[in-house]
């Protein structure tokens, strides 16, 4: 496969690859694509800043039990059914 990049890529990636962060320029796109496969594979990465979120409330004491819950609903369908 024939990937072409702008002067501005190539002159970036190049850089960094003298500094020792790629073998290669090559190496630095199938680093990149290895990072994008990652990403697809997981497929919820964007939840996790959430999931964090959520986590950290439940530890400081913010949450509603299941039956809390249960009976939060029971409750409001009871008065929607008059």
């Amino acid at each position: 496969m024939l990937i072409t990049l702008t002067s501005e890529q190539e002159t970036w990636l190049q850089a960094r690859g003298a500094r020792g962060e790629f073998a290669s320029v090559e190496d630095a796109g199938r680093q990149f694509v290895d990072g994008l496969m990652a990403d697809d594979m997981d497929g919820l990465a964007w939840a996790k800043p959430y999931v964090d979120e959520a986590r950290e409330g439940v530890a400081h004491g913010e949450f509603v039990t299941l039956e809390a819950h249960k009976a939060h609903d029971a409750a409001l369908l009871a008065a929607l059914k008059g």
